[in-house]
């Protein structure tokens, strides 16, 4: 709508300087058509006079006073007032909005998309947990951004993967490996001290307990690093096939897990290494290898691999951007939990060292949740093996809320999970407020059926009847979704979805109280049920979006 509002106005002042009424001038980059913050101010708002008032050499007000009545002669629109120092507020009229509807209902599950991204290649990599563990709720809430903010980018017309890094080397794995090798000591009998840096959940006695039953006690002889790498390998994969199946329970299914293990088997880091020192980017000192990063804007220089020879995990996060650029991916986006804020530089640093635009590394930064039952904050520690993890909030709550609830608030927002509220059947469940708005409308064609009331085609029924103030607030809302989804694809934010469709339901739920949608007046009724129609799609299209379900009962 903005795009066509703004076209009608440069073809007016084409029109208006072709009969000499106002000079020929190229129009301002600086147009722009906005939405009013007060409804009485107008559907929409441009300020084409006042950034035309210096080329055109004239006042704003004369400009807009000119422009006025050729606008309001094109039909488009009720009114077009002139406010302020030369503003230009549009009010449309409610035909445009009623036939807005035929136009959604013909979209149907594509309404809401756009060529916004114009084809631009992103990779989005999320979640990214180190398999040292099960996920718990702050990777759920990860998943669930990551997840949303991919399809949200996809029905704006960007060319989206999404990749799962697998951090497979490093000390972690030591650690993991002797983990679960001390508790297989520990089943036999095995008097073990257990030290505090090794992790603590029953999990890894579990892992640990499989292999005593699987292989007995075989692994009891011997130097116990010579059985460290079968004891990481096991522990890796029992860890990780259950990451996989816990994210394709929550809906999120990933175009590519890469591995950390094969950029170092690759050569990839020590060739940039290389490449880098070649290029004076990489100096040595005191043994180590150090990325003059404070040369690209991070507040010192950062150690890629150590006096002893052991590379920095920021060898390796150098390696792998480089790696992603080189896939052809135009735009990447990150999700990091908020404790990874002070590595946002280096990384951009990094990128910018190895000649890519460092403005196309976009990191969101996840902030903490805080899992609340009886009004109580549980305590979670990964390492310390006290957590609540993502499978058990998905078959307490549902992963219909546990999805819409992570995508309530912004994602640098810290989030309050109230457990109690997310399995509660009532309107302050705000998944269950969105959902039982797209099941009540269900339920009016399921009435309207055993009515023997059915739908006219869409040309057959009379839309001017849609004309009270409730149905033209509803009317707007519908028709503002593309732009929408659009803006949330731009600013990297899914969770305006969510907002979105709290607002939508609330006015369904607010219009469903005062309205009858099937009633003695047929025509009414058609109208009504198209419009009911329409409503239930954006709602669909929209839970979509963030990976939740539209159910037709409650």
């Amino acid at each position: 709508m903005r795009t066509r509002i703004k076209q009608v106005i440069e073809d007016k002042f084409a029109m208006l300087a072709e009969q000499g009424l106002l000079p020929a001038s190229d129009v301002a980059d600086s147009h722009i058509i906005s939405v009013p913050k007060h409804e009485q101010h107008g559907d929409y708002a441009s300020n084409f006079c006042l950034v035309m008032a210096s080329s055109l050499k004239a006042p704003p007000r004369k400009i807009a006073e000119l422009l006025k009545p050729e606008l309001e002669g094109e039909g488009l629109f009720t009114k077009v007032d002139v406010a302020g120092p030369g503003f230009l507020n549009f009010f449309l009229s409610s035909a445009f909005w009623q036939q807005n509807l035929l136009e959604i209902r013909a979209q149907g599950s594509g309404y809401g998309s756009s060529d916004e991204g114009r084809g631009m290649k992103v990779l989005v990599e999320f979640v990214s947990a180190n398999p040292t563990g099960p996920l718990h709720v702050g990777h759920g809430r990860g998943a669930a951004v990551g997840d949303s903010l991919c399809r949200v980018l996809r029905m704006a017309g960007y060319d989206v993967s999404s990749e799962y890094y697998v951090n497979d080397v490093g000390n972690q794995m030591q650690t993991l490996g002797r983990s679960v090798f001390l508790r297989y000591q520990e089943y036999f009998g095995q008097e073990i001290d257990f030290p505090k840096e090794c992790y603590q959940g029953d999990y890894i006695r579990d892992i640990a307990r499989r292999i005593a039953e699987e292989q007995g006690d075989k692994f009891l002889d011997g130097e116990p690093a010579s059985h460290l790498d079968f004891f990481i390998h096991e522990a890796v994969s029992e860890i990780f096939g259950g990451i996989k199946k816990d994210l394709e329970d929550f809906r999120v299914n990933f175009d590519n897990w890469f591995s950390e293990r094969t950029l170092h088997e690759s050569g990839l880091v020590e060739q940039t290494i290389q490449e880098l020192m070649e290029a004076g980017k990489i100096y040595e000192k005191e043994g180590a290898l150090w990325f003059r990063t404070s040369d690209y804007g991070d507040e010192k220089d950062r150690v890629v691999k150590r006096s002893n020879g052991v590379l920095t995990y920021f060898a390796a996060d150098i390696a792998y951007h480089r790696n992603k650029f080189e896939r052809g991916f135009q735009e990447l986006v990150d999700i990091w939990g908020a404790d990874h804020h002070g590595y946002v530089p280096r990384v951009k640093a990094a990128v910018a060292a190895m000649g890519f635009d460092p403005d196309a590394l976009n990191v969101l930064l996840l902030q903490l949740v805080n899992l609340i039952e009886a009004g109580q904050v549980k305590a979670m520690t990964t390492r310390g093996g006290e957590f609540v993890t993502l499978r058990e909030v998905m078959d307490d709550v549902g992963t219909d809320a546990a999805r819409f609830i992570f995508l309530t608030r912004r994602c640098d927002s810290h989030l309050d999970f109230d457990l109690d509220l997310a399995r509660s059947q009532s309107q302050e469940n705000p998944v269950y407020y969105v959902q039982y708005a797209h099941a009540r409308l269900a339920s009016v064609f399921r009435t309207a059926k055993e009515a023997g009331v059915e739908m006219k085609e869409p040309e057959e029924i009379n839309l001017s009847l849609l004309d009270s103030p409730e149905e033209i607030k509803l009317m707007k809302l519908l028709a503002s979704f593309p732009e929408l989804v659009a803006k949330s694809a731009s600013a990297l934010e899914p969770h305006r979805i969510s907002y979105y469709l709290t607002e939508l339901a609330g006015l369904l739920h607010k219009y469903y109280t005062t309205h009858r949608f099937i009633g003695d007046d047929n025509s009414l009724t058609q109208a009504r049920l198209l419009l009911a129609d329409v409503i239930k799609t954006v709602l669909k299209n929209g839970l979509n979006l963030l990976g939740v379900n539209a159910p037709e009962k409650m």
